[in-house]
């Protein structure tokens, strides 16, 4: 702990210089999963990147100790060499325990654990006053809940406490094929009310193939049966290989998947988005071109190349909920409205059941008249009828707009073009504020100032841009661009450089 306890001295010196001038400043963590361009410069910079690591897995207890910048990889390599596993998993592995707790994240276990931020116990936070404090669900809750999908705006999260649970080897997953909407999400409750299964999401391959996906652990695979995997180059991507499987969602199947295979399943390809940029470049999309190119193929390499070519300006990329009984109007209202395929759907449990937790942006979550389970709709792809960036910011507002009018919820990671007023109709300001003024935190960006598009930041990313004038925006330069960018970055070196590791855990077939 001593290195942690320097990193974090330091991190608090850097913080009370910035509070004594009140200068607001941001965050570098080291990476992002955010489609958002940033105004960061090392003069407005906090540096926390050294903070990740894993200072302890304790086995008895089933907790671990983890900094922030952790990322989804490392704390299970580390965490299943005690046979254990976080109870939410988020589904690609660059993302960062930090990002999951500062940034609320869901994935198909969530419709019983609820996002990532419940599986936290405790955080270390340096205020905005550059004090460092502790803060769980019954030490401090309303820095703790305040603290949660605040984007950092509380102060600087340095370590966290996770619950664990029992590992094992494989997720024996079935997937159901449905030829309507209706019947898919009905399932989907369905499934979700079982209490041996372990994970539950969908994907809508269309508005009549739609294949739900439920899992459980299970310690090997049956005599006459093989792994199914998903994270080799070799691999078939997760969602080719479920249309494929289940004959375009019209047989059921159960496949065994090696747990961190199921876990990361999404990676190659990010989800399916990759595709696109088949498209853009007019190249064959098969299993030969996936192979050749799937060091580019892996979503921190994506995103890397979204953010530098400035092609996030053409593709929706937003996650929002909707309460069950909105959701078949939902689904039909963007199948006329954005008309984009597939979509990917998961149940995420949002109500607090937690002593005083009604605290902060999502204080009403506590509330129990709140739907106690939200359908996510994640919606990524070329929006249709999409011309230019006007059209492209009236879709996103309209998204926002009819999630609002389903009493839903978006998560913030993506772009976001709420007006402000619009914004804190739909999040909990006075709850937010309190606690803000009360941890020294209402000199710092607000959360709206941290998710809301900064035109300003894109501009400037354009004009540091070494692309010249006459190749901006021009095609197929721009995509080129931020595929050289992205190598140049070496994210895709990180992919090809790290050995094969069967991280099955220690009960294999």
């Amino acid at each position: 702990m001593d290195a942690h306890n320097a990193a974090v001295a330091t991190i608090s010196k850097r913080v009370r210089d910035f509070y004594a001038r009140k200068e607001p400043f941001r965050v570098y963590h080291g990476s992002t999963n955010s489609t958002r361009a940033s105004a960061r410069n090392r003069d407005n910079t906090v540096d926390t990147s050294n903070l990740n690591h894993v200072l302890r897995v304790d086995a008895e207890t089933k907790v671990a100790l983890v900094e922030p910048n952790v990322s989804m990889d490392r704390l299970l390599d580390a965490t299943m060499e005690r046979d254990l596993i976080p109870p939410v998993v988020m589904e690609l592995p660059a993302i960062t325990v930090g990002g999951g707790f500062s940034g609320m994240a869901g994935e198909s276990s969530c419709f019983r654990y609820g996002p990532f931020d419940c599986i936290v116990n405790s955080i270390e936070i340096v205020l905005g006053n550059g004090d460092v404090a502790r803060a769980s669900r019954t030490e401090k809750p309303d820095l703790f809940w305040g603290a949660v999908c605040a984007f950092g705006t509380m102060g600087i999260v340095t370590l966290l406490e996770l619950q664990l649970r029992d590992a094992k080897g494989f997720v024996e997953l079935t997937h159901y094929p449905f030829s309507s909407f209706p019947a898919a999400s009905a399932k989907i409750q369905e499934e979700t009310k079982k209490p041996e299964v372990d994970f539950v999401d969908g994907i809508a391959f269309s508005p009549s193939s739609i294949v739900v996906c439920s899992g459980r652990l299970v310690d090997a695979v049956p005599a006459g049966s093989a792994p199914r995997r998903y994270t080799g180059r070799a691999d078939p991507w997760f969602y080719l290989d479920v249309e494929k499987r289940t004959e375009n969602g019209t047989k059921q199947v159960t496949d065994y998947v090696p747990v961190v295979d199921y876990f990361f399943r999404w990676d190659r390809g990010a989800f399916w988005v990759a595709k696109y940029a088949f498209s853009y470049f007019i190249t064959p999309f098969n299993r030969i071109t996936r192979y050749l190119l799937d060091r580019f193929m892996h979503a921190k390499v994506m995103y890397h190349a979204l953010h530098k070519s400035g092609l996030s300006d053409r593709y929706i990329i937003q996650d929002v909920g909707v309460p069950y009984e909105a959701a078949e109007e939902f689904h039909e209202w963007l199948h006329q409205t954005v008309n984009i395929y597939p979509l990917w759907l998961c149940p995420i449990r949002l109500r607090r059941d937690a002593p005083d937790s009604g605290h902060g942006l999502h204080a009403d979550f506590a509330d129990p008249t709140t739907p106690e389970v939200c359908l996510n709709f994640g919606v990524w792809g070329p929006g249709a009828g999409v011309r230019n960036y006007d059209d492209f910011v009236r879709q996103n507002r309209a998204i926002e707009q009819k999630v609002q009018e389903l009493r839903g919820k978006k998560t913030l990671y993506a772009c976001n073009y709420y007006t402000e007023d619009e914004f804190w109709t739909v999040y909990n300001r006075a709850r937010y504020d309190a606690i803000r003024e009360k941890y020294h935190a209402s000199w710092l960006p607000s959360v709206y100032n941290k998710i809301i598009v900064d035109e300003a930041a894109k501009q400037g990313a354009i004009d540091a841009s070494r692309l010249p004038n006459s190749m901006r925006n021009v095609w197929p330069f721009q995509g080129l661009y931020g595929v050289y960018k992205a190598w140049r970055g070496g994210d895709y070196l990180l992919q090809s450089k790290k050995a094969p590791r069967d991280r099955t855990a220690k009960k294999d077939v």
